[in-house]
C-alpha cells in the first residue's frame, strides 16, 4: 500500500500530556505548534508563517506567528528595509513600532478595512491618520508577497482628506529677520545660506566641508536618495564660506568639531531662528529648501533644474513648485488686464445700473 504524501510538509501530529492532538512544524531547528482546525484558514496562514519563519528567522519572538508584529519584524530584517536611507529606516521603524504596540498580536489573515480604520482613529489629526493607513498598506502589501494573505485590506478604506503644504515654506519677510539677527561670520548665517542656496537636506548639511568645494561649485551627493547634486556657488554664500579656515574640515561642527547629529542639528537650527524672531511653527530648516525650490520656480526654473537642485530622483514634487509659480503668474497676468486705461470696458455682463458706457442711451 502506497503511503499518502503529506500536503503540508514539515507538520507532524503530536498529542500532548493532556490528550489533546496538535499540529506540530519543523523545519531547519525551527518549531511551532499551528493553532485552529487542521487545514483550516487560520491554520493554512500560520503554516504559511511559520514557513518563512524557517526560511528567515525573526529576530524577536515576541509577537505569534502570523500576527502584524511578527510580519512587521520580518521585514525590518528584510533587504527590502534594509535599502532606504538611514533617516528613512529610523522614521519607518518608530511609526511601525507603534503599530506593534498597538496591534501587535492581531493576526494578519483577520484584518478588514474597520479594523485599519480603527487604527487609523487612535492617531490624532489626518496626515498621522494616513501614515498609518500608508504603513499598514506596505505591511500588507509585503505579506502578499511571502504569500500570507491574497489581498490587502486598507484598499477597502480611504485617505481622511485634508490640505497641507507640509513644513512651513520660509517668506522672504523671514529670511531677512534670520540674516539681519545672524551677521556675517556667524554659523547659523551660514547654515541659512547653505540650506537657501544648495537645497541640502539636515543630514546633508552636517557633512558639507571644504572636500564639497571646487572651482566656484559645490557637489555632494544626497544621503536620502543617492542622487548627486553639482551646483554654482552664488555670491553671498562665497562669501560666508570664505570666512571658514581651511583647516577645519566641516562647515558647520558642533564645539568639538565633530559633525552634529542629524536631529541634533535641526533643533539647533530651529533655536537660532527662534533668536531670530521665526516662529517656532515656521523655524524648520526644511523649509529652506523648499523656499530655494520656490525661488527657482517663480523664476522660470524647469522642473528638472529644480529636481537637480533638490537631488530629486524624478520631478513629481519639482512639478508641485512650477504649478504654484505659474497660477501667480498667471493670476497677476491675468488681474493686469483690468489695470489699462479702458478697463471698465473689458468688463463684460454688467449689470445696467453699473454700466456707464452710455450704451441705454443709444437703445
Amino acid at each position: 500500500m502506497t503511503r499518502r504524501r503529506n500536503p503540508f510538509p514539515g507538520v507532524t501530529r503530536v498529542t500532548d500530556r493532556h490528550g489533546k492532538v496538535r499540529w506540530r512544524f519543523r523545519r531547519r531547528g525551527f518549531t511551532c505548534y499551528l493553532p485552529g482546525a487542521y487545514a483550516s484558514a487560520e491554520w493554512r496562514a500560520a503554516y504559511q508563517a511559520a514557513q518563512v519563519e524557517a526560511k528567515t528567522p525573526t529576530p524577536t519572538a515576541r509577537f505569534p506567528h502570523g500576527s502584524l508584529g511578527w510580519l512587521i519584524a520580518h521585514y525590518l530584517a528584510s533587504p527590502r528595509h534594509a535599502q532606504k536611507a538611514p533617516s528613512t529606516r529610523q522614521t519607518l521603524r518608530n511609526e511601525l513600532d507603534w503599530l506593534r504596540e498597538v496591534a501587535g498580536d492581531l493576526p494578519v489573515t483577520g484584518f478588514r478595512g474597520r479594523h485599519v480604520e480603527a487604527l487609523m482613529a487612535k492617531k490624532d489629526g489626518p496626515a498621522a491618520q494616513n501614515r498609518v493607513r500608508k504603513n499598514l498598506s506596505m505591511m500588507f502589501n509585503y505579506a502578499i508577497r511571502l504569500e500570507i494573505i491574497a489581498a490587502n485590506p486598507v484598499k477597502a478604506t480611504e485617505r481622511v482628506k485634508h490640505k497641507s503644504d507640509g513644513f512651513h515654506t520660509w517668506s522672504e519677510a523671514e529670511i531677512c529677520r534670520f540674516l539681519d539677527h545672524h551677521g556675517p561670520g556667524t554659523k547659523a548665517r551660514l547654515a541659512l545660506l547653505l540650506a537657501l542656496n544648495t537645497g541640502a537636506a539636515r543630514q546633508d548639511l552636517c557633512k558639507l566641508g571644504w572636500q564639497n568645494v571646487r572651482a566656484g561649485r559645490i557637489a555632494y551627493r544626497r544621503g536620502k536618495t543617492g542622487v548627486e547634486a553639482d551646483l554654482p556657488i552664488l555670491p553671498a554664500l562665497a562669501e560666508e564660506i570664505a570666512r571658514v579656515p581651511r583647516s577645519q574640515m566641516l562647515f558647520l561642527p558642533t564645539q568639538s568639531g565633530a559633525a552634529h547629529s542629524v536631529p541634533g542639528f535641526g533643533n539647533w537650527f530651529k533655536a537660532r531662528a527662534i533668536e531670530a524672531g521665526v516662529t517656532a511653527d515656521s523655524a524648520n530648516i526644511h523649509g529652506l529648501r523648499k523656499a530655494g525650490a520656490t525661488q527657482l520656480a517663480e523664476h522660470g526654473a524647469t522642473e528638472w533644474e529644480i529636481a537637480s537642485f533638490l537631488a530629486h530622483e524624478d520631478t513629481k514634487m519639482a512639478a508641485v513648485y512650477v504649478r504654484k509659480a505659474n497660477r501667480a503668474k498667471l493670476g497677476t497676468s491675468a488681474l493686469a488686464r483690468l489695470g489699462g486705461p479702458k478697463s471698465e470696458q473689458n468688463l463684460s455682463n454688467l449689470n445696467q445700473g453699473l454700466d456707464k458706457s452710455g450704451r441705454k442711451g443709444k437703445e
